[in-house]
């Protein structure tokens, strides 16, 4: 079986060419980072990306997640008005400031949240949505583990410094990957730049997010690499953290940085990332749907063998400048014990190299292989015995 595999998997190496980014490329002053090409799922950067930490204001983006996934319900709308409490209006820090009387809107609070980072937006939010912002934390923390976010435990809907409030950069970006596929039309607001409740708070009124400085980009320019969201954060506990994305044609980069020193040692950092993120790497397509990467043996079927492709098209990045070292292997646990289904999977095909992270393409069945018959079983048995006898265990992971 190996040997089968070999000269397939030696042209597929040589076209993949170091299909993910080596883990050294990029030092980050950051305590903590997570960056993601969105497009073809790589992991470019990972510093100590699942360490559950104080998230500070960009825990908003969950808060606001509940609330498109309420809009997408149908149990409110855009124009859906909500009460003040006094426990809202008591908000420090960053603020809308409401108070008591007002009745803002749905649309009124995704903005106050996203572009003022209003605490007490997001307290409206919760009390609205659940009765207490208590019972919301919850609420919140036991959907972020139904996203995946493992990390994640959520004690208030601002960010606001509680003991055991964590995120981690990984859970966070998984949060912004769901928005962004979920949420099209309601992710939109995070490109506003600019907003005032009722011209309370005109020094407040600019979104903070520091790419729109120095990223602004062109829409009609598809080689412009432009900032598109999410959301800063800042404590003294968590220092300067952005859950950040930007766009350049039709591929996108989530990255999320925290423990940066200053506004002004984050914004060169967000700009650092987005830039080698995007100058660095070029996309490449490694396999096709249909195109046989290997075959895996197949027991007690009408076929003994079964070819191995790709479910659909897979892309991955390369680095502009191409390494050394790459190993592409095919691993699964076999013989395949038939019947075998059309596109189930099989196996993986597994790229890596001591500088990058690991990449995992499943491989599926080309073909149904149905059970096979007495000639099928007596040829399997004999197989067994042959193989017994030149003290093949057949344990282990074949193709590897």
């Amino acid at each position: 079986m190996l040997k089968r595999l070999l000269p397939l998997l030696a042209l597929l190496a040589a076209s993949l060419a170091l299909a993910a980014p080596a883990r050294a490329a990029f030092e980050t002053r950051a305590t903590a980072a997570f960056v993601i090409d969105q497009t073809t799922g790589t992991v470019l950067l990972d510093k100590n990306a699942d360490q559950p930490l104080p998230p500070a204001s960009m825990s908003k983006l969950m808060t606001l997640n509940m609330l498109f996934e309420a809009l997408h319900d149908g149990r409110v709308s855009m124009d859906t008005t909500f009460s003040v409490s006094s426990k809202a209006r008591a908000m420090g820090g960053s603020t809308m400031f409401l108070n008591e009387m007002d009745r803002p809107t749905v649309r009124e609070l995704i903005l106050g949240i996203i572009v003022n980072s209003g605490n007490d937006a997001c307290v409206v939010v919760a009390e609205g949505l659940a009765g207490s912002e208590e019972a919301f934390a919850a609420l919140m923390t036991e959907r972020a583990q139904a996203l995946g976010m493992v990390n994640t435990t959520l004690r208030n809907a601002s960010g606001w410094p509680a003991e055991g409030h964590r995120m981690s950069m990984r859970d966070l970006g998984i949060l912004t990957m769901h928005m962004i596929n979920n949420f099209p039309e309601e992710y939109k607001f995070f490109n506003e730049r600019e907003y005032d409740y009722k011209g309370r708070s005109p020094a407040n009124r600019f979104n903070r997010n520091p790419l729109f400085r120095v990223l602004p980009g062109n829409p009609n320019d598809p080689e412009a690499i432009r900032a598109d969201g999410l959301k800063t954060g800042h404590t003294a506990e968590a220092g300067y953290g952005l859950v950040g994305s930007a766009v350049q044609g039709d591929r996108r980069v989530i990255f999320v940085i925290t423990g940066l020193q200053s506004d002004r040692e984050r914004a060169e950092e967000a700009e650092r990332i987005v830039n080698w993120a995007f100058r660095q790497f070029v996309r490449k397509t490694v396999a096709r749907s249909g195109q046989r990467i290997a075959e895996a043996e197949v027991w007690m079927g009408e076929e003994t063998r079964v070819g191995l492709t790709v479910a659909e098209d897979r892309q991955v990045l390369v680095p502009a400048l191409v390494q050394d070292g790459l190993q592409a292997r095919v691993v699964y646990h076999g013989p395949v014990q038939a019947p075998v289904a059309q596109g189930q999977r099989l196996a993986d095909l597994v790229v890596s190299h001591p500088e990058m992270n690991e990449i995992r393409i499943p491989l599926v069945a080309e073909t149904a292989v149905e059970n096979g018959g007495f000639v099928a079983r007596l040829r399997t048995a004999a197989t067994v015995l042959l193989r017994r006898a030149a003290g093949d265990t057949m344990d282990g992971l074949a193709g590897s």
